[in-house]
């Protein structure tokens, strides 16, 4: 089975295209649109015609690669958005195929799925995964055979802390702990689970691999703001081969994940798999019901 999974978040639109077989998927492609839907100053007629074109282009691209199924979903900046109808009917009138609104309940069980199943390796016990959108952040526990068992989504994520605190290049350093300050107070007496092992999924993790590796801890984190705060964005792009967009969300995005990584009393591994995957892989478990 050739499956599609078209991704609108706050940030970015995302295609994922995969071949789906005996439970693993197999990446075939992938295609990315910036339209920052969650940005300051709301969803505007512009930006609805730049999300709808990008998904329009993004249903074509999997369409010509043959896949039987395409689902497309939407997250935070959608589903809190005043115009979320009126958005929701473009973007279904251009692409031609219906769009799933996701809850923050729905976003953690993907990501969730997505990461701990696109494992090398099967996890024994109780796994956590956050993942840091552009306008929320979900944390979630769980194990591999009985799905989620906890989790939680706040309405904050790395596009929404960069468009309020983020207005120098590089961040300043008061910038980075009004972010900071922001980021405690949200996750201020949240008791979580102690997992052994958590994941991070999301843009920000993504990217944080070509700065830090496979592991995120918070000595890492630190150095890695700290260069960020000393280089134009335009520079560490270059240097990280990164989208000069991503890297100017980032150091939210960092500051996201240490601080899930000390709710969660453990260092974040950056997981292959997220919503995405998720999505796709809850598609089979779907089709294999009906048939």
């Amino acid at each position: 089975m050739l499956g599609a999974c078209i991704d609108i978040g706050s940030n970015t639109t995302r295609l994922l295209v995969a071949e789906i077989e005996a439970g693993r998927l197999r990446e075939v492609a992938q295609q990315r649109a910036f339209t920052r839907l969650g940005a300051k100053g709301g969803i505007t007629p512009e930006k609805i015609d730049l999300c709808a074109e990008a998904v329009a282009t993004q249903v074509r691209i999997a369409n010509e690669l043959g896949c039987t199924s395409i689902r497309a979903v939407a997250t935070a900046a959608i589903r809190t958005a005043p115009n979320r109808d009126e958005l929701v009917a473009k973007i279904e009138r251009a692409a031609g195929i219906p769009l799933d609104v996701l809850s923050g309940e729905d976003e953690a069980r993907y990501a969730f799925m997505g990461a701990t199943h696109t494992l090398g390796h099967l996890p024994i016990g109780e796994v956590g995964v956050v993942d840091v959108g552009g306008g929320s952040t979900e944390l979630v526990c769980g194990t591999l055979a009985d799905g989620v068992s906890w989790s939680v989504s706040f309405r904050v994520g790395s596009g929404f802390l960069a468009d309020h605190y983020l207005h120098s290049d590089p961040p300043a350093l008061n910038e980075l702990e009004q972010i900071r300050r922001h980021v405690d107070g949200v996750f201020e007496g949240l008791q979580a689970p102690q997992p052994r092992v958590v994941y991070a999924v999301g843009g920000s993790a993504t990217s944080l691999r070509k700065l830090v590796g496979a592991v995120i801890d918070h000595e890492t984190l630190q150095r890695s703001i700290r260069l960020l705060a000393e280089h134009p964005a335009d520079e560490i792009a270059r240097r990280f081969e990164l989208d000069p967009v991503r890297v100017k969300l980032l150091p939210a995005g960092m500051l996201l994940l240490d601080a899930a990584s000390v709710v969660f009393g453990a260092p974040l591994q950056i997981a292959k798999g997220g919503l995405r995957e998720g999505v796709l892989l809850a598609e089979l478990d779907r089709e294999r019901i009906l048939t």
